[in-house]
């Protein structure tokens, strides 16, 4: 039975998800719309900062630790799969983008699975997180509310790094002219090194901070992979703003779907982006700028 306490809570439940795909989205759409790349192993980048970050609460039986390893050991692999790879697909078709991804993807999930197995893994909360809160007419786990906050504080962080600093100015006007950048004594495919590490850190981030929510599995990453990129559609394809406002729709459909027939809440996300692309091909917040 639906009632306004349900309601209420699948509202929090949409919120929480939906900030989560944003923060997910924006690593994808910063790689994108500041290199052109498409990147199909978002996803595995999501679920290996999962693994790391259990791996590291494992030995070290601290959250915040686990988190921080997390971040680190998929920027780190972000940075190696641009230094090796990736760089070399900057000129390429997108479809050569796509299948390079596509496959190293696949390689960080079976590699997964050799080491660890297929069997779920678990992060609890911290114990200052732990339990449930009162909000008004119902009770909410105090950590999702948490992770809305750390989600949020993050997302700013980014938006902040990449549009407010040096940085983001040396990015910006790499992909316009990266050899003017370069006649002035900026190594501009460092920068671009960077930019990659930051966006496979914002999933991998992500991947940590939701463990506590759903288990840990060496697919966990298909399924977000896929929501990520319909947030990315719906949003517009390159825009930071635009992956923060698609997240939020996406979460919010699958939650309140959810409540009635959860069989139905992909189907209506993508009836919603199929709706986006009919009235406005280029996304909500998109522009004609990319192809």
């Amino acid at each position: 039975m639906v009632n306004w306490a349900t309601f209420i809570s699948q509202l929090f439940n949409g919120l929480v998800l939906g900030a989560l795909l944003a923060l997910i989205s924006s690593g994808l759409t910063i790689i994108y719309g500041t290199l052109g790349v498409l990147n199909l192993a978002h996803g595995a980048m999501f679920m290996l900062g999962g693994y790391a970050g259990w791996l590291a609460y494992t030995y070290t039986g601290s959250f915040v630790i686990a988190v921080i390893a997390g971040s680190l050991f998929v920027m780190i692999v972000g940075v190696a799969m641009e230094r090796v790879v990736i760089r070399h697909f900057y000129a390429r078709p997108h479809e050569d983008q796509l299948l390079v991804t596509f496959g190293i993807g696949i390689v960080f999930v079976e590699t997964v699975r050799f080491l660890f197995g297929s069997l779920s893994k678990t992060v609890p909360a911290p114990p200052a997180l732990a339990g449930i809160t009162p909000i008004g007419i119902m009770y909410y786990p105090t950590y999702r509310l948490a992770l809305l906050g750390i989600v949020v504080v993050a997302l700013i962080a980014l938006y902040l790094a990449l549009y407010r600093t040096r940085l983001g100015l040396i990015v910006r006007a790499g992909i316009e002219d990266s050899a003017m950048v370069d006649a002035l004594g900026i190594d501009v495919q460092k920068v671009f090194m960077a930019v990659f590490g930051i966006g496979a850190m914002a999933a991998g981030f992500a991947g940590i901070i939701n463990a506590p929510v759903v288990s840990i599995a060496p697919d966990a990453g298909e399924a977000i992979l896929v929501q990520t990129f319909v947030v990315v559609v719906i949003g517009g394809v390159g825009s930071f703003v635009g992956a923060i406002l698609g997240g939020l729709i996406a979460g919010e459909i699958i939650s309140l779907t959810s409540m009635f027939n959860p069989g139905y809440s992909y189907v209506m996300l993508f009836v919603a982006m199929t709706l986006v692309l009919a009235l406005r091909p280029y996304g909500l917040l998109g522009t004609t700028g990319r192809e």
